[in-house]
């Protein structure tokens, strides 16, 4: 079989084997990786320069979503029930009477 690894020599490189591959193509795959990690954290609001306020204002951020999501659900809740217990108040009223 032609280029069989096993029939290559060993490379016996320590920084070879330090990074656990080539290290220009270690170094490639940690800026692409450092990129796309960025890209997400920048998404959720973290900057690099103050990185310990950003995690606090990220806690905050998540806790204040929390009760704005209840207070947007009751909002939601008040809303339909202005239309749903009328409508149901009126069909218990005028609706025929039903026999055991």
């Amino acid at each position: 079989m032609r280029n069989d690894p096993r029939d290559l020599p060993a490379t016996d490189d320590g920084l070879t084997r330090f990074f656990g591959g080539s290290p220009l193509s270690v170094l490639l795959r940690l800026v692409l990786m450092s990129i796309l990690v960025g890209v997400v954290l920048a998404a959720i609001g973290l900057d690099p320069w103050n990185i310990l306020v950003s995690i606090r204002l990220l806690f905050q951020r998540i806790w204040d979503l929390g009760f704005d999501a209840i207070s947007g659900m009751w909002r939601y809740f008040l809303l339909g029930a202005v239309i749903v217990i009328p409508i149901w108040l009126l069909s218990r009223l005028f609706g025929a009477p039903r026999g055991r």
